[in-house]
């Protein structure tokens, strides 16, 4: 086997040489291939991306350096056609004796095949055509690099271009740039002609982008242009526009400085054949209409209903079917108030926030009451989106749990419940699966099943019994959410009911920002089959039957295999172990271990109830889709019992035998939970980005609990944590993932990431990822388990790998393979590159990128 992947990879290795010898296959004789492009500035090269991006012709594309994609094309037949056809031509006869065999429709269809010409074609559209020098092309790089360096104020730049041969065939091109030294700007004045525009100028205290001292920069007037238009048009500049903003640059006697005049020419004022000039005004608004029901169909139409609200006038073609307020409270132009862009903004993202309308539509005229021409009209045109809409999903899921599994769903939604613009969703699902994990007696394939229903009401206000305006304006587009939901599942044995509810408040405090308040999060897990707790967590029962080979000696009972009966050979062997009706004491370790396993057993088997209030705030500089140069911070802090609790003492209620407090009979949860997430990423140009994400959470139970359940606890591994084990699969601490699914109460995580282009929408990454899970503060007993200070940090894990990513423009599909570099599972001095191969690796799927 050894000699044969010897051969193998001998064999690549002549295949990849043979092709980049051939590299100048289709280069015709007399022109050059251009392998690279050297843009050097005052006689040293450059990496300025910027530079780069001015050239017209590139390099074929590299993988590792190597160019994959032009050999593929060089591999191609660019004429298979011809070639099938010259087949038959060169061996007169064949294309007969072929039609007696297989037909001639048959023969000619063959040359349209995948063998003839299909991998050709393959090979074509993937592969790349060489990039030939062409001069013209090479002159126009050269122009467009004098203009990209005379706009960076080098105003005396002079260029030239030599091309060298490097090979057979091949060329570079050198790009000479001497830039001369660099303007800066002396001393700036202005010219605005327009008195009003004029006061507004100097009112401005925001900074200006061009600024004496500073080396001229086209890209500083462009902002700046575009700053002064802003300001103007949210102070009542109406008709101001970026043209009317220009820059005056006079170098004369000036040596390597410029002085620059800001000219604000008047308003130009087209009228039929000819123009005129007047002074900017600054607009107020004199009136608002909305209209509340407008279509293409009615624009024509005079509206049939109409009432007047706080200075706003409704309309509608039919009957009116909102209240007012619910309207008005999304429009923050008002009547008296100075027009800015900066409401219609706000007052757009308001109403397609509310979800009833499509595409709302603000615009304004001037008021022709007004002698003075200085008021505006604002019309605001809303369509409403249909009263019910209903939805359907389907789709094939894999997880951890599932080997197959089949989901589909319907949703209805109701909007303008309340005619406030309230939006009701109520949503049911079903999902089925197969999982070779679940004790499955009768052998079904589908014997995983869910389905739910779920009530999601939405208010585009916060609904409360006292006003929050002051603390949270309309401006924030505040929102309340009302859900409650049901859940039944029988999965991989335990089978669980699940019933949420809740009340929540959610508002931006800037753009970029958002807020979350879980005023109640109320959850009820209640575990349908617990007996069932040991043909699911098979490990736990290996070890505890191992120690039952041994220790039980008070008779629980066994199968006829001498193993513990699930469940009550395991109930028996366990109480006589806890309670020391056999040889093993408290101080033994297999009496440690069987304490641990019915610990867990009980956190895992126990009914929950969680009433949990808890606030999220996310910050991020992300401005777009596009954007790879942002960071993202998310903070929450949960807290849950403690509102019952402090019910519960206050009333003097009675506790139960563990001293604990009840609610339906039931121990609720009651804890405190903190997470930190943190996302960094860097553009290096030429589609390269660096991305970091670090990650804390901890959660610590008290008073009525000692430990936090399942649905708040935290796991590691999986695709989008810790890519070199599976999910579940990673800790706690050094226990070596003892357990069917692993869990705890904190978690630490760091991943690094650098993603590059390989080839057209085909891009590949190099990562690694930290991390682990522990036990703190809780009822575990494990010491591998648990974090007792910081010497524990050796346990955080390390996998690293290499992905593959297929962009298709709205979702990326993701394939990342990690493999186990520190495994704190290991003895100390064995962790390093204990299993760094393929055997161990993990293959992970994904949609979209982790972070």
């Amino acid at each position: 086997m050894k000699n044969n992947s010897t051969k193998i990879t001998a064999f690549i290795l002549m295949a990849i040489l043979i092709c980049a010898c051939n590299a100048v296959k289709r280069v015709p004789d007399g022109k050059n291939l251009l392998v690279k492009n050297n843009i050097l500035v005052n006689g040293k090269p450059t990496n300025d991306e910027k530079a780069d991006n001015q050239m017209y012709q590139k390099p074929n594309g590299t993988l590792l350096g190597y160019r994959l994609r032009l050999n593929l094309y060089n591999l191609a037949n660019l004429n298979p056609d011809s070639t099938y056809q010259a087949k038959f031509k060169n061996k007169p006869g064949k294309y007969e004796r072929m039609s007696k065999i297989y037909s001639a429709k048959q023969v000619d269809r063959l040359g349209q095949s995948f063998y003839y010409k299909g991998i050709h074609e393959f090979l074509k559209n993937t592969g790349e055509p060489p990039v030939i020098i062409d001069t013209s092309k090479t002159k126009k790089s050269l122009l467009r690099l004098k203009y990209y360096y005379f706009n960076n104020g080098f105003f005396d730049v002079k260029t030239d271009y030599t091309i060298d041969s490097v090979g057979n065939k091949k060329a570079q091109i050198n790009y000479n740039i001497t830039t001369g030294p660099g303007y800066i700007i002396d001393t700036i004045s202005t010219k605005i002609l327009s008195p009003a525009l004029d006061s507004l100028y100097k009112t401005n205290t925001e900074p200006s982008f061009v600024k004496s001292g500073n080396q001229y920069k086209t890209s500083d007037f462009e902002e700046e242009k575009n700053r002064i238009t802003t300001y103007f048009r949210n102070h009542g500049a109406y008709f101001f526009q970026p043209t009317y903003v220009t820059f005056d640059i006079d170098t004369i006697g000036k040596k390597n400085k410029a002085n620059v005049t800001l000219v604000i020419n008047n308003n130009n004022i087209q009228e039929r054949d000819s123009s005129r000039t007047e002074p900017f005004k600054l607009y107020t608004i004199s009136d608002v209409n909305i209209y509340t029901d407008y279509s293409a169909a009615n624009a024509k139409k005079k509206p049939s209903d109409s009432t007047t609200y706080n200075n706003f006038n409704l309309y509608s073609f039919k009957e009116l079917k909102y209240k007012p307020r619910a309207i008005t409270d999304a429009i923050f132009i008002s009547k008296g108030s100075t027009f800015a862009d900066f409401r219609t903004t706000l007052s757009s993202r308001y109403l397609n926030n509310l979800k009833i309308f499509n595409y709302p539509s603000i615009q304004y005229e001037v008021d022709k009451r007004d002698p003075t021409a200085q008021s505006l009209i604002a019309n605001v045109y809303l369509t409403p989106r249909k009263k019910y809409s209903f939805g359907t999903t389907f789709d094939v899921t894999h997880s951890n749990i599932q080997d197959f599994g089949i989901g589909a769903s319907i949703s209805e939604t109701i909007r303008n419940v309340f005619n406030r613009a309230e939006t009701l969703e109520i949503s049911a699902r079903l999902n089925i699966g197969s999982s070779r994990d679940m004790a499955n007696p009768n052998d079904n394939f589908f014997n995983v099943s869910e389905y739910g229903l779920d009530m999601k009401l939405n208010f585009p206000r916060i609904l409360l019994p006292f006003g929050t305006e002051k603390i949270i304006p309309k401006s924030m587009i505040p929102s309340t959410q009302i859900t409650s939901g049901f859940s039944k599942q029988r999965n991989i044995g335990l089978d669980k009911e699940n019933f949420t509810g809740g009340i929540s408040y959610n508002w931006s405090p800037k753009r970029h920002n958002t807020a979350k308040l879980d005023l109640l999060n109320a959850q009820f897990v209640r575990n349908l089959n617990p007996g069932n707790y040991f043909n699911v967590y098979t490990s736990s029962y290996d070890d505890l039957n191992d120690i039952a080979s041994t220790y039980n000696t008070e008779g629980a009972e066994v199968d006829t295999d001498n193993n513990l009966t699930i469940p009550k050979g395991t109930t028996q062997f366990t109480s006589q172990v806890l309670t020391q009706q056999t040889a093993l004491r408290p101080g033994d370790p297999q009496y440690q271990e069987v304490e641990s396993i019915e610990e867990r057993r009980i956190r895992l088997t126990e009914n929950d109830f969680i009433l949990a209030t808890s606030y999220t705030f996310t910050k991020t500089t992300k401005k777009d889709l596009a954007d790879n140069n942002f960071y993202q911070f998310r903070t929450k802090i949960e807290s849950a019992g403690s509102l019952l609790s402090a019910v519960s003492a206050i009333g003097n209620l009675p506790k139960n035998s563990r001293g604990n407090y009840e609610i339906f009979n039931l121990e609720y949860s009651e804890y405190v939970k903190t997470e930190f997430d943190y996302i960094k990423h860097w553009d290096f140009g030429k589609e390269k980005v660096l991305a970091v994400r670090s990650f804390f959470g901890i959660a610590i139970p008290f008073g009525n609990s000692n430990y936090i359940p399942f649905s708040r606890s935290y796991y590691s591994g999986g695709s989008n944590d810790n890519r070199a084990w599976q999910p579940y699969a990673l800790g706690p601490g050094s226990t070596n993932a003892i357990n069917d699914f692993n869990e705890a109460n904190m978690k630490i995580a760091l991943s690094g990431e650098f993603r590059f282009k390989i080839f057209g929408d085909v891009k590949g990454a190099i990562f690694a990822d930290a991390g682990n899970i522990w036990n703190v503060l809780d009822n575990v007993v494990d010491e591998k388990a648990k974090f007792n200070n910081l010497n524990d940090l050796d346990e955080i894990a390390i996998g690293t790998g290499f992905g593959i990513r297929y962009d298709l423009s709205f979702f990326v599909i993701r394939l990342d393979l990690g493999f186990k570099t520190y495994n704190p599972a290991h003895e100390k001095g064995d962790r390093w590159f204990k299993e760094y191969n393929f055997g161990h690796s993990v293959l992970n799927f994904g949609i979209n990128y982790p972070f």
